[in-house]
């Protein structure tokens, strides 16, 4: 059960880190893009609207949702940078999680979606917390895949190289609006397939389950992995949603440890457990 919400907090920070890892685009919002994906699957597979859609079938429906919601974010904030973007995506998430609050024909409001269809496959279900690891597991392998292989394209190193200096890579002829939107779209996709993943695992959703600590945390495990690099999100994961969970015995100290684990984290490795190869030649220099 631990090593499922580890994966799906993994497969978010893959996510989060091509917009803010390799983009450098401070999104405090991401959780929105979770809820979409979420939703979408939920509406849809649960005896809210009577209609049963397949899991597989919802899933690039969600991938598709999660990404126009990129964009209805992206388009707006394309001439914006620094503080005023993070402070305007954080607006974005509060405002879809108070619409999925408020929409009480739609969403059931405060209620929730119960009774959410797991995945089949034929009379395969997945069903258990051991079936739903393997499930992760392979969204996991995907995920690293595909952002890998965008990390090593033109795409990524646009991304890379307006990262370190958006006026420096317009004026090499990097079309900085075109490659904000492509982050936005592509990091909000990685966030549509957890949601689907995370709605149908659960069986039932509430709007609670997508607040702003949601984006926090995503945020935190990919700084204190190393922002930029894969495996520091795996890693980030693990160390970030994991361990809590193993101790959680001691429950009253873990936002305690979770503050004491970030102060160190600036003070002894500021580039993240493993840091991204780029950021350690800087590091160097």
């Amino acid at each position: 059960q631990i090593l499922g919400d580890i994966g799906i907090y993994v497969m978010l920070g893959i996510g989060l880190n091509v917009v803010v890892g390799f983009a450098g685009l401070l999104d405090l919002g991401y959780v929105a893009f979770y809820a979409i994906g979420a939703y979408g699957y939920a509406l849809l597979a649960s005896p809210q609207f009577g209609i049963h859609v397949p899991f597989w079938l919802m899933l690039p429906v969600c991938v598709a949702l999660a990404a126009a919601g990129g964009a209805l974010l992206g388009i707006p904030v394309l001439r914006m940078r620094g503080d005023y973007l993070a402070i305007v995506t954080l607006g974005f998430g509060e405002i879809i999680r108070i619409l999925l609050n408020n929409l009480d024909p739609v969403t059931n409001g405060p209620r929730g979606l119960l009774r959410i269809d797991p995945p089949r496959i034929g009379h395969f279900v997945v069903n258990s917390p051991a079936k739903w690891y393997y499930l992760i597991l392979a969204g996991i392998i995907l995920s690293v895949f595909v952002a890998g292989r965008l990390n090593d394209s033109r795409i990524g190193r646009a991304w890379i190289a307006m990262r370190e200096d958006q006026d420096a890579a317009a004026v090499m002829g990097i079309n900085i609006l075109k490659y904000k939107l492509l982050a936005f779209i592509i990091g909000a996709s990685f966030a549509g397939i957890g949601g689907a993943v995370f709605g149908a695992r659960q069986g039932s959703i509430f709007p609670e389950n997508f607040s702003l600590m949601v984006s926090i945390n995503v945020l935190c495990l990919i700084i204190i992995g190393g922002m930029g690099s894969i495996p520091g999100v795996i890693l980030g994961a693990v160390v970030l949603i994991g361990l809590p969970e193993v101790l959680r015995e001691v429950q009253q100290y873990r936002m305690l440890a979770f503050g004491g684990l970030l102060v160190t984290m600036m003070i002894f490795r500021p580039m993240g457990l493993i840091p991204s190869g780029r950021r350690k030649m800087e590091a160097r220099e």
